[in-house]
């Protein structure tokens, strides 16, 4: 009677994680990319007998089948066979090593790992273990596959990133620490598509889709927001009313996001905003192996109706009015991923837009994309998925009307270049900005851009593109509207800074050859500070000033303030022009100065210098400095500031990783709300000593 056969396993984990680009990941279970082959070693405690057959079982998920690609029953065979494949290297009696390898198209996930041995009529099955499946962007056979190393090492592998926010006119950078390959962060992704309503609604067809990254974009895009009551990670507030819960500007990264998400059993983080979700989404989607990226897309619309254009209303002495669901934004922030789309063709293949932050809903869910972005820029927003919301958010034309006492409205102007400015991403392997733009629409006021946007209006009003499309404008809508023979613009005196007067100058020019009586009424955010000039005008200047007793109760945590001039041509026939200018105020730097050498494990200085310029003191000064694998614990200075004080604080740090480290400083006040600041490090493990030598 034969000996029954028992087996032990050897997954080289540090070897097969290295060659696989996981070995950052903390993990009791081996981790490897589909499409690529990993190794493992077969241990027996008996010699196999001739008759003895081997085979391998992969299994993934609550029905595994070999029908829905989510079981795999696999003998040996012979290196480039397709699918999944078991190939026998050099082996003795006691052991027998093995290559396995994936098809590059497989569902990731975790995986059960079997051997199956036939020893004449009797099968018996040895369970060897788990692993984690990942897409490989390695792989050219994967759908998520790029070419370039470096890119792949800055949308896969990097830790740390940059996201801008601000106003076109004044961009800043901000640190944000994703951390995919922190301890449990992992695990969490994958319960993420657990709980997703894909999952609850159909088990089966959710676990065979997720070899597709489409589908596994759009799964999350949609997990990120809690507005489904599907357990979803954040929950969104854009008012100044957090209560006790954590203010958006506070975050500095995803890792305390995640696992308070999981901590509190799966109930959404109160709060986040765009940059927020979209920081979030980055470390979910390269944690799974998908090159991602942070976009800020600057004079964002938010289309509700979907008719292409965003109709903002006054009244007739030039304020705003809060009419219609339409609005822009200074930004909003989103993620690009990078995958083919097999579904739309090659052309649209690359970057694909993903928005976690829930606008509208999209198939009855609060979720967005992919929309390629190559058919965002050609127009062809009939196209899977959601390509003509984000369409509008970076092309829509900008409608001004004018809201009457009795009612009726007068669309006195349409810009067609305003939104959709400065659109900016990261760049590979630095801190700096680069505008992608011209990746979304061609150049304003070019003819091909409005020929896009033409085609852009037939297609919607040809097809039921989305719930929310409503009507459409005529192609030639953004030409109906007559412009006075007046123009105006707002320029500012100096640089708006919090705490000082604003002082503006609206140039009113007149372009035509008679002189034209204007009236304008002037308002700023919710305070009339003029009620009506009239001027007779070639060129006029009318100036304009904002005392900071005037803002300084009145500010949001955006720091800004809506100046607008309704310009009536008395009169005429020629209607109203609505000059509109949103200023951000400016706030004080922190700046972050390293004074001695940084090395692992050894202390070095760090200096934070913080300037208070206002004419009053500010109180309940608390300065934070974080960093991971920097710093263990936060490190935390509470201090006042007098008048026109400048503040210098130096901490020592210690930090115990080597590697490229970012350093993230954040300030609270009774007067300033998070202020942010960040620091990149290279921490060596060993000092270098740099020896000069003299000329003979």
């Amino acid at each position: 009677m034969r000996q029954k056969i028992g087996v032990t396993i050897s997954n080289y984990s540090q070897t097969n994680t290295s060659a696989h680009h996981t070995d950052r990941h903390t993990h009791a279970d081996l981790i490897v990319r589909r499409g690529q082959v990993f190794m493992i070693t077969l241990w027996f405690n008996r010699t196999l007998q001739t008759g003895d057959n081997l085979a391998f079982v992969t299994e993934i998920g609550p029905a595994p089948s070999e029908t829905h690609h989510t079981k795999a029953i696999f003998n040996l065979s012979e290196a480039g066979a397709s699918g999944w494949t078991a190939v026998q290297g050099p082996s003795e009696s006691s052991y027998m090593n093995f290559s396995i390898s994936s098809p590059a198209i497989a569902v990731i996930g975790r995986y059960k790992l079997s051997l199956q041995i036939t020893s004449g009529n009797k099968v018996s099955s040895k369970f060897l273990g788990h692993f984690v499946l990942l897409f490989n962007p390695w792989c050219s056979g994967d759908d998520v596959h790029i070419a370039n190393e470096d890119a792949r090492q800055e949308y896969v592998l990097d830790e740390n990133g940059i996201i801008f926010i601000g106003n076109a006119n004044y961009i800043e950078a901000r640190g944000w620490y994703y951390g995919q390959f922190q301890d449990d962060i992992l695990n969490i992704c994958l319960t993420m598509l657990d709980l997703s309503l894909y999952r609850r609604q159909d088990p089966v067809t959710d676990m065979f889709r997720r070899g597709d990254p489409k589908y596994v974009g759009r799964v999350i895009s949609s997990m990120i927001n809690g507005n489904d009551n599907d357990n979803g990670v954040l929950e969104g507030s854009w008012n100044d009313n957090f209560a006790e819960h954590e203010n958006p500007s506070r975050w500095n990264g995803s890792v305390v996001i995640l696992r308070k998400w999981r901590q509190e059993n799966y109930k959404p983080v109160q709060y986040g905003q765009c940059w927020v979700f979209a920081g979030v989404m980055c470390t979910v989607m390269r944690c799974l192996g998908i090159p991602t990226r942070l976009i800020s897309n600057f004079n964002s619309a938010h289309d509700a109706d979907g008719n292409l254009s965003i109709d903002k209303y006054y009244d007739s002495a030039g304020k705003s009015l809060n009419i219609g669901r339409d609005s822009s934004w200074d930004y909003h922030v989103w993620n690009e991923a990078w995958f083919s789309r097999r579904d739309l063709g090659t052309p649209y293949s690359g970057w694909q837009v993903l928005d976690s932050t829930p606008q509208e809903q999209s198939k009855g869910i609060f979720q967005c994309g992919p929309a390629s972005v190559r058919a965002i820029k050609e127009g062809d927003v009939d196209l899977d998925y959601d390509t003509l919301f984000v369409f509008t958010e970076v092309n829509a034309d900008c409608n001004q009307w004018i809201v009457y006492k009795d009612g009726t409205r007068k669309k006195v102007y349409c810009d067609t270049e305003r939104i959709g400015k400065a659109i900016s991403t990261k760049a590979v392997g630095s801190n700096s900005r680069v505008d992608v733009t011209n990746n979304y629409k061609y150049p304003e006021g070019s003819h091909k851009e409005r020929e896009v946007y033409k085609k852009a209006c037939a297609k919607a009003r040809g097809s039921n593109l989305t719930e929310r499309l409503s009507e459409v404008p005529n192609e030639g809508s953004s030409e109906t509207v007559r412009k006075p023979e007046v123009s105006g613009v707002f320029k500012l005196v100096e640089p708006p800074v919090f705490g000082k007067d604003i002082n503006l100058i609206l140039i009113l020019t007149n372009l035509s050859s008679e002189y034209k009586p204007v009236k304008v009424n002037l308002s700023a955010s919710t305070i009339l500070l003029i009620l009506s000039k009239y001027v007779c005008i070639s060129e006029k200047q009318i100036q304009l000033k904002i005392s900071y007793a005037q803002y300084e109760k009145s500010l949001t945590d955006d720091k800004k303030i809506l100046v607008t001039a309704l310009c009536e041509v008395m009169h005429t026939l020629e209607g109203k022009m609505l000059v509109v200018k949103t200023i951000t105020l400016e706030t004080p730097t922190i700046f972050i100065k390293v004074l001695t050498p940084v090395v692992k494990t050894q202390p070095f200085a760090l200096q934070v210098v913080i300037a208070n310029h206002l004419y009053e003191p500010v109180a309940e000064c608390v300065l934070t400095v974080e960093g991971s694998r920097l710093l263990k614990e936060q490190l935390k200075q509470i201090f006042y500031m007098k008048p026109q004080e400048r503040t210098s604080i130096t901490f020592q740090i210690i930090p115990f990783k080597s590697g490229q480290r970012q350093l993230q400083v954040n300030f609270k006040s009774n007067k300033f709300r998070d202020l942010k600041g960040y620091k990149t490090l290279m921490v060596p493990d060993f000092a270098y000593l740099w020896v000069r030598g003299e000329r003979g």
